[in-house]
């Protein structure tokens, strides 16, 4: 056929999906209506994972009785919550998580140079007395863990100071 200069009628399996298209795009083209979160597009009031490839799907999905319905559920609320990945999630550490490290590590540092051992820390009389009178007291593990996880970041920092001191 090509040889007379017929050419063939175009295939039919050609897939009608944009290839370059991000979240990040739809949500500039469709407005506050979307968010992106971890490479995923979320329709923001609905709380559901949409296809960012296929614009039609995205289109009757905002035309859909759910959305218009949640939607106006959204705006009556005053809170804003939006759905984020369990990646994103997991990395943001928030201040009560650097506040029971920092708890733990005082805690640790005032048994060492008191001559505690942290052994002392199984009692009951003073999980009881921690629980009730320091904040984030109950979030002090045991003696084990304490040995395994938070003694040698003390002891590191201990020994840098002592070496800075020491120049």
């Amino acid at each position: 056929m090509e040889r007379f200069g017929v050419k063939s009628a175009p295939s039919r399996n050609r897939s009608k999906t944009a290839l370059y298209v991000t979240p990040q795009d739809r949500v500039t083209e469709f407005g506050n209506e979307l968010h992106e979160d971890g490479g995923k597009l979320f329709c923001t009031s609905c709380n559901v994972v949409l296809n960012h490839v296929r614009k039609s799907a995205i289109n009757d999905h905002l035309k859909s009785k759910t959305h218009t319905k949640r939607k106006a559920e959204f705006e009556e609320q005053n809170v804003r919550k939006k759905q984020r990945t369990l990646t994103a999630s997991l990395q943001c550490n928030s201040t009560a998580q650097t506040e029971k490290s920092s708890v733990i590590q005082d805690f640790v540092k005032m048994c060492l140079e008191a001559n505690i051992p942290l052994e002392k820390a199984d009692h009951p009389s003073v999980r009881a007395f921690l629980s009730r009178h320091v904040k984030n007291g109950s979030s002090i593990p045991k003696s084990e863990q304490l040995r395994k996880a938070y003694l040698p970041d003390g002891y590191d920092n201990e020994n840098q100071l002592l070496n800075t001191e020491d120049r």
